[in-house]
């Protein structure tokens, strides 16, 4: 009977979903319900989740789809519109007037979510319904509405992870078909690997057993390339849920050397129209901003928030105008891009991969880090353009207010510098007047920890930086509100003596017994991906071919290893360890010494004076620093006032940051210098 109470509840929303103005054609309600069992959040009480799909129609003779790659290879409808859908998600309060009447739209990261976790300390979930999914409740406390919408289609169904069909590209029916080159690098020897990862798909081949397919290994990023026989290896384990059936992985009569960078080159078939991922975005908040009949009339203004790739989508959307719906109505009032570094990304071109980016070992063919990278007009030094990441934005007279957040990860893995440097390295460029840009000393890409160092050759750095970017939300609020301006940017220059090489880094950083270095940064290429690239977004050349590197800096550290020029947050402005954004890869993995993707480093104080002569460490250690446990609360106290005080955290989250703080204390205390264990990185430390 409960069933049939829900296929009846499922079948009564269907015939609701009602034609809508806009690029979203139609809303199709699939489920509807109390959020966390109804209970309530503070002065904007409970709230309802609604998940569904929605049903696009695009015009592609509209002015503001013009640069969406292939469109005019799609097929259209009757009316001449590019029609398509997509998951969403829709949280919000179910008594709208109790709302902020903010919109907060999340950049989903390959199909997951990742906003309740970093602001609500929530957990991770793609499907939010229950109350350990809504953490301490912050954003609903706040009276939010939230919003996910899928947008890229090579996502791997599964997980709850949100999936859009996005339209295949044909000539009048007939296939197009081009060069697709997908790299992996093994971790250990193997005979067959995945050469997809992301939990993403590729591109079907026009015949799997083309003899002019080609696989190579090499060395670097801009090493020679070493064939492997065709009749040595052979594309396998094929998805047959597909049509044409998919392979997912390699199989070689040779086995696979961990740490080689392999590359896969062969003639695809059906381009997806990627770049409609982007117009989806648009149309998406568009619709619950504007012209939702139930929703709209409860907004006033958008968010939009991305972590990661999802971040260098927003750089990306903003670059190429995405930001003003096929109305001209700016459909965004602020953007916050987290950890993107100064990249973009694979988000609209033929047989575009969007979970593709260059790292310092692999995947540096790929066009993410491409000029430009700055918020204001900068010359290329090699070509002579000159432009900024905002000029569409500016011209149209529709930037928003944008928030950048770094931490250190990204000037050491993604090229963060080039969004405050020429592309020389040489010189400190301003930042555009609407933006602002803040630096985490001391953290790493993402919040993550384990007891265990592989595949790395350091412990990793658990360093959670979400205090921190609760109170940036909260400042970006206040600015979209006409309340208060955010704090001034935070972040490292060379006019500060903060920025610099990776030489300079070394040069400076502790002299720590057995405690590796990295020997490099990445340093991403200018690319040549043939000339129909530029102009309509076709890359004949694959692989790429590299040109000469844009030059990237790294924070330069202080004595006791930690990065200066940024915000240091309680745990770094009354340290434990060095904590770093790189990480190494172990040796056993491959390419020892490269840096890792994502990760950083952590290398405790020694407890006390003695420990530290007899581990021959030159960094003070905790005794000599506090004194006690109780000397290490008041400086970590110190440090949150202090940081309320410059809008940096929240004054009613000082307890739990100190409560965090002393946690790990007795933990990293007891660790001994010749104890290589990573067991005080867990619990948090």
């Amino acid at each position: 009977m409960q069933r049939l109470k829900h296929l009846l509840i499922y079948i009564g929303l269907i015939i609701m979903a009602h034609p809508a103005a806009a690029a979203v054609d139609r809303v199709e309600i699939l489920l509807r319900e109390p959020f966390a069992d109804g209970k309530a959040f503070g002065e904007a009480g409970s709230y309802e989740r609604i998940r569904g799909r929605l049903h696009y129609a695009v015009d592609p003779d509209d002015p503001a789809n013009a640069d969406v790659v292939d469109l005019e290879w799609a097929s259209v409808d009757e009316r001449g519109l590019v029609t398509f859908s997509g998951d969403f998600v829709l949280l919000r309060p179910v008594d709208p007037k109790r709302g902020n009447r903010t919109l907060l739209y999340e950049v989903n990261n390959r199909g997951n979510l990742g906003m309740l976790p970093m602001f609500n300390f929530g957990a991770h979930t793609n499907n939010p319904r229950q109350i350990d999914h809504a953490g301490d409740g912050r954003l609903f406390q706040k009276g939010y509405t939230l919003l996910w919408s899928a947008w890229n289609w090579d996502v791997v169904a599964g997980g709850d992870r949100l999936l859009i069909d996005l339209p295949i590209a044909t000539k009048q029916g007939e296939l197009i078909t081009g060069p697709v080159v997908a790299e992996f690098v093994p971790r250990q020897a193997s005979q067959s690997a995945s050469f997809m990862w992301g939990n993403s798909i590729g591109y079907p081949p026009v015949d799997a057993d083309d003899p002019h397919a080609r696989l190579s290994w090499r060395d670097e990023p801009d090493g020679v390339r070493h064939d492997v026989p065709r009749d040595r290896w052979r594309l396998s384990d094929f998805d047959t849920s597909r049509t044409p059936p998919q392979p997912t992985r390699i199989t070689s009569d040779q086995m696979f050397i961990p740490g080689r960078i392999y590359e896969v080159v062969y003639q695809a078939r059906d381009p997806r129209v990627v770049g409609l991922g982007l117009a989806s975005i648009r149309d998406a908040i568009s619709y619950f901003r504007f012209d939702d009949q139930e929703v709209a009339a409860t907004l006033d203004q958008s968010i939009i928030f991305g972590i990661s790739q999802s971040g260098r989508v927003i750089n990306h959307l903003l670059w190429q105008g995405f930001h003003v719906d096929e109305r001209g109505r700016a459909i965004i009032d602020g953007a916050f891009v987290h950890v993107a570094g100064a990249g973009k990304g694979s988000f609209n071109h033929r047989f575009a991969q969007t979970t593709r980016h260059p790292s310092h070992l692999q995947d540096q063919q790929y066009p993410a880090d491409v000029f430009p990278f700055t918020t204001v007009p900068v010359q290329d030094s090699v070509t002579g353009d000159r432009a900024s990441m905002l000029d569409r934005a500016r011209a149209s007279g529709t930037i928003p207010k944008i928030v950048y957040t770094s931490t250190s990860s990204e000037y050491w893995s993604r090229a963060a510098s080039l969004l405050h440097t020429d592309t020389d390295g040489t010189e400190d460029v301003p930042l555009a007047p609407e933006t602002r840009l803040y630096f985490f000393a001391g953290a790493q890409h993402g919040i993550w920890r384990s007891e265990n160092r592989y595949p790395f050759e350091h412990c990793v750095n658990n360093f959670d930086h979400r205090f921190g970017m609760r109170a940036v939300l909260a400042a970006l609020q206040r600015w979209v509100d006409d309340v208060a301006l955010p704090p001034e940017s935070v972040y490292p220059t060379f006019a500060a003596g903060t920025l610099g090489t990776v030489e300079d880094y070394l040069r400076r950083f502790p002299d720590v017994p057995g405690f590796a270095l990295p020997a490099g940064n990445l340093q991403p290429p200018r690319l040549d991906l043939g000339p129909r690239f530029a102009t309509e977004g076709i890359a004949d050349l694959q692989p790429a071919r590299f040109g000469p590197s844009f030059v990237t800096n790294v924070p330069l550290p202080d004595e006791d290893g930690l990065d200066l020029g940024g915000i240091r947050l309680p745990r770094i402005a009354a340290p434990l360890a060095t904590r770093t954004g790189w990480n190494l890869r172990r040796a056993e993995t491959g390419a020892g010494g490269k840096l890792a993707r994502w990760s950083g480093s952590m290398l405790p104080f020694a407890h006390d004076q003695e420990g530290r002569t007899r581990a021959d460490d030159p960094r003070t250690s905790i005794m000599e620093r506090y004194g006690s446990k109780d000397g290490y609360e008041a400086a970590i106290v110190k440090a949150a006032e202090g940081l309320v005080r410059e809008g940096f955290l929240l004054a009613d989250d000082v307890a739990d940051i100190t409560s965090a703080a002393l946690g790990g204390f007795d933990k990293i205390s007891r660790h001994r210098s010749s104890d290589q264990s990573c067991d005080y990185s867990v619990p948090d430390a």
